[in-house]
């Protein structure tokens, strides 16, 4: 009998938000209007995942690298960040459980309290976890949980032949938080981009030219479809 493709839908995926600032240069305005409507969409497609069934959702929202582009963008993207925060309080009524990933040391202290404060009020709801990588770097992620192993082998907590894959995972921001199944990068772009390095090791990948602002539930769907047509081995045969 052939396998039911709905029991092989993706439980955690990842998603790139990546086209915004080309977005809005196609259409002669400024960079941090892209970013504005792809943060509509993200609204749109968060509330969807919800309703197809996917239980955990990861989006890219600001790499450690970010930090590298124009002084004006970056503003625009802290100040739509803060102004989105609030927003979050519409996700938190529809029961999704908010967390965010990431080394939070270098935003304000206005949006650090605020990201505290969406976490601490939905950590009871388990129907759909939305979890935003805010200054996020795979591997800086990777480095923080060798350093703190490194810390608990100096304190003689634990001898460096009790290293292994858990005990890795287990210092890592995603630790309760089960591997990804499909990461979805919008744009054309074709790479990974340090996002969910650990994480994605057997990810299936689906790759789209439409950029993000544009990205629509129609796009979700045949990412979702492509997934269930996939054959995940994992190394096996």
């Amino acid at each position: 009998m052939p396998e039911n493709k709905e029991a092989r839908s993706p439980i955690h995926v990842g998603i790139i938000m990546d086209g915004n600032g080309r977005w809005a240069k196609k259409r002669g305005l400024p960079r941090k209007v892209g970013h504005w409507e792809g943060a509509k969409t993200f609204k749109t497609i968060t509330r969807y995942s919800k309703d197809v069934g996917i239980r955990y959702l990861t989006y890219y929202a600001f790499s450690t690298e970010n930090w590298k582009r124009p002084q004006d963008e970056v503003d625009a993207l802290m100040d739509l960040f803060d102004k989105y925060l609030d927003e979050f309080d519409k996700f938190i009524k529809d029961k999704v459980r908010i967390r965010f990933i990431g080394d939070r040391t270098a935003f304000s202290q206005k949006i650090r309290d605020k990201m505290q404060q969406k976490e601490e009020i939905s950590a009871q709801f388990t129907d759909l976890n939305l979890i935003i990588c805010a200054n996020y770097g795979g591997r800086a992620e990777i480095t923080n949980a060798a350093r703190l192993i490194a810390e608990d082998v100096k304190k003689g907590l634990i001898e460096p032949a009790d290293i292994t894959e858990e005990l890795m995972q287990s210092k890592l921001y995603t630790a309760e938080i089960p591997p990804v199944d499909l990461i979805i990068r919008p744009s054309g772009e074709m790479r990974l981009s340090n996002f969910l390095i650990w994480q994605a090791a057997y990810a299936e990948y689906y790759f789209t030219d439409v950029l993000w602002p544009d990205f629509s539930k129609k796009d979700l769907d045949k990412a979702i479809e492509a997934y269930k047509n996939r054959d995940r081995r994992f190394g096996g045969v």
